[in-house]
């Protein structure tokens, strides 16, 4: 699938936009503040519910504006009506409204599940050296679009987890938490979480191949490794190990181990990676554990189905990469004839590395207006 149609109001700094990009690779170029990256912004939102630089959206919405409206259009199968997303959020609401196919009230789920996207961006490096919750996501994510049986398990883990962490604090209070509430709500966690664990196992068996090529198309890293650890010990059920810890959990009021806790490791030559990694290396190992995503999306497509791709928002690609590791990135986004929004400071330095057959538009967001004071200037999109 591709984004065939945005239409962007009130989206931060930019004027509102209405643009076709093209299937292929799209290049946006422009100065910083420009609005390069609050068009990437208004694509993960349309895609995600929610934006990669605040975790409060009224901060998207422009400062003299009341809402922002998102609008995208997907490019149908063999002539089919292409589905459409929406999502509207008012200043002072906090509810988003989300449309799908021109109905109200969707689900979240269903929007992710309809737009898959893969960020590539300064924060991503947090893949590497932050906590195990980005990875987790990571993995989720992945574990989501090709597990039917994955959300339905997660919500019920999330729900067990809750309720179980909810009486250990109480029984911290009261000297001692309620052993039969605690048997229904960890019988639901263990149940829920085993399953959630061997989906997650069976996503990483085919993962790890696919990651493996794709880093050696763009960096050949002997001894470097990634493992799953999925949160408790390997040796005993969950079950086993959420009874056996209920003392030390009750201490800390919270559930100690379980799927809550699990995590992607990285490692080269047995040190974390992130501990012997260039910048650029490590971007490169972002960016491959991004690609094979949807490498793997694409590959897991059911029989008779359309496949599924992922669209890629590639936020200042050339940043941290020199022209050789810039051309491998290209070659293999060309390889993998997928949709990707990339932005750039520099107008000439990704316009020579595609292929003559390669579909590129070429996009500029320019300043309009003079800048005044505590505003910032107003971007516009146009395509060069």
């Amino acid at each position: 699938m591709s984004i065939e149609q945005l239409n962007f109001h009130g989206l931060r700094n930019l004027q509102p936009l209405s643009f076709a990009p093209a299937a292929g690779i799209n290049v946006i170029t422009g100065a910083n503040g420009s609005g390069k990256t609050s068009l990437l912004e208004g694509i993960h939102i349309l895609g995600m519910g929610r934006s990669f630089r605040t975790r409060q959206l009224k901060n998207v919405i422009q400062h003299d504006a009341g809402e922002f409206a998102l609008f995208g259009r997907l490019a149908g199968e063999q002539g089919a009506a292409g589905t459409t997303l929406g999502v509207r959020r008012l200043r002072d609401e906090r509810e988003l409204e989300l449309r799908l196919r021109g109905e109200r009230h969707a689900r979240l789920a269903e929007l992710v599940e309809a737009l898959p996207l893969q960020l590539i961006n300064p924060d991503a490096f947090r893949l590497l050296e932050g906590p195990p919750a980005g990875r987790r996501e990571f993995l989720d994510w992945g574990v989501f679009h090709v597990k039917q049986a994955f959300l339905p398990a997660w919500k019920g883990a999330r729900r067990a987890l809750k309720h179980r962490n909810a009486l250990l604090r109480r029984g911290r209070i009261e000297g001692r938490p309620d052993a039969a509430q605690l048997d229904v709500w960890e019988q639901e966690l263990a149940r829920c979480g085993e399953t959630m664990d061997r989906l997650r196992q069976e996503w990483f068996s085919a993962f790890l191949p696919v990651f493996e090529e794709t880093l050696k198309a763009l960096l050949p890293l002997e001894g470097l490794s990634l493992h799953y650890a999925r949160g408790w010990d390997k040796k005993r059920p969950l079950a086993d190990a959420l009874h056996a810890g209920r003392a030390t959990d009750t201490q800390m009021g919270f559930t100690q181990q379980g799927p809550q806790r699990a995590d992607l490791r990285i490692r080269l030559r047995k040190k974390p990676a992130i501990e012997v990694l260039s910048r650029g290396q490590q971007k490169l190992v972002v960016s491959a554990l991004k690609l094979a995503q949807g490498r793997l999306l694409e590959s897991s497509s059911a029989p008779g189905t359309a496949v599924r791709h992922c669209v890629y928002l590639i936020d200042d690609l050339p940043a941290e990469l020199d022209g050789r590791y810039q051309q491998r990135f290209c070659e293999l986004l060309e390889a993998m004839q997928c949709q990707a929004f990339i932005t750039s400071v520099e107008p000439g330095a990704l316009q020579n590395r595609w292929l003559s057959e390669t579909a590129v538009r070429m996009f500029h967001v320019k300043h309009v207006g003079r800048e005044e004071p505590g505003q910032p200037a107003s971007g516009r999109l146009v395509e060069r």
